[in-house]
């Protein structure tokens, strides 16, 4: 048994999941936590990592170290990706986070990223379904993280993964690029979905989607998409785990999201207050490609890198 620390730090929001890995078998939480710190502000215009963006994922990550230590966790390994890859000044935030965490992050390159978030959203899809009083979903999967830089698309199946490729659109590039107006106007969405085409003719040409028999949605945009198509009072992270929504649902939700001032959004009780900005986009990334990969649904994970990392922390 492994007690293991792992951190994700993406484009939004940097997490931490420190958990006990046996050799085979479920892994037990011990602690998740998640922080919008918004690392990748503005780093889609100018190319580098703001200071201020810099300090505040420098204060979450003290209190995540502190946490790691106080419940003994014997393996740590902080994952960076797609801000720090593509910031010409990732090596200040580097020395930010070897003088913080004791060691550096790992900057980790897309396919490595997409391979993570598959071990971590497939390892509990049947305990799910189970728990869902449903039939497991099918492989092979078509695994699809949506970050705030990037999106990884990920086909494998239980043998693991066959193709991956990761693109440039996510929930924070998008709006940053694209969704300045409150409400964003039809021109402004017209654009971001052009964009999401775009980047979804470079999946195609990478990754054979048409043989995956079931998506997995991750991450963020696709949990409050869900908790919304649910029609949840509050955020319920067990009921969204494995749920299952429509691309009839998906694209309802896209567009009460994409039609609602932020004062609105603010006020929906699922919503988290770090996502408001950048929901919107989130959730058209996720409907165009249901509608352009012809997916009827989405099976919704909550585990996701987090949890591959763990897994691969512990197991190799």
């Amino acid at each position: 048994m492994t007690r293991a620390a792992a951190i994700d730090c993406g484009t939004n929001s940097i997490r931490l999941l420190v958990a006990d890995v046996p050799e085979r078998g479920r892994h037990t939480d011990l602690l998740r936590r998640m922080e919008v710190v918004r690392l990748g502000q503005g780093v889609d215009a100018t190319g580098r990592l703001a200071p201020e963006a810099i300090e505040r994922t420098r204060v979450v990550l003290a209190e995540y170290a502190a946490a790691a230590r106080d419940l003994g966790a014997t393996a740590v390994r902080m994952v960076a990706t797609s801000a720090t890859r593509d910031a010409a000044n990732r090596a200040d935030f580097e020395d930010m986070v070897l003088a913080t965490l004791g060691r550096p992050p790992d900057v980790v390159p897309g396919r490595e990223e997409a391979e993570l978030s598959f071990v971590g959203a497939t390892a509990s899809l049947d305990v799910a379904a189970e728990a869902h009083g449903s039939e497991p979903p099918r492989p092979p999967f078509l695994v699809v993280d949506i970050g705030g830089g990037s999106t990884e698309f990920v086909l494998g199946d239980t043998a693991g993964v066959r193709a991956a490729r990761s693109v440039d659109i996510g929930c924070v590039r998008l709006t940053e690029r694209h969704l300045h107006s409150d409400p964003p106007t039809t021109e402004e969405i017209a654009r971001a979905e052009a964009d999401i085409r775009a980047a979804l003719a470079e999946v195609s040409a990478g990754v054979p989607v048409a043989d995956a028999a079931s998506l997995v949605g991750l991450a963020g945009s696709v949990t409050t998409v869900a908790a919304l198509a649910l029609k949840l009072p509050a955020y319920d992270a067990a009921a969204i785990h494995g749920s299952r929504i429509a691309v009839a649902d998906v694209r309802a939700v896209t567009d009460d999201l994409l039609a609602a001032t932020r004062e609105r959004r603010a006020a929906m009780p699922v919503m988290h207050p770090g996502r408001v900005d950048v929901i919107g986009a989130g959730a058209l990334i996720l409907w165009v490609l249901m509608e352009e990969f012809d997916l009827p649904e989405v099976v919704v994970s909550e585990h996701d890198i987090l949890d591959g990392i763990a897994l691969r922390l512990a197991r190799g």
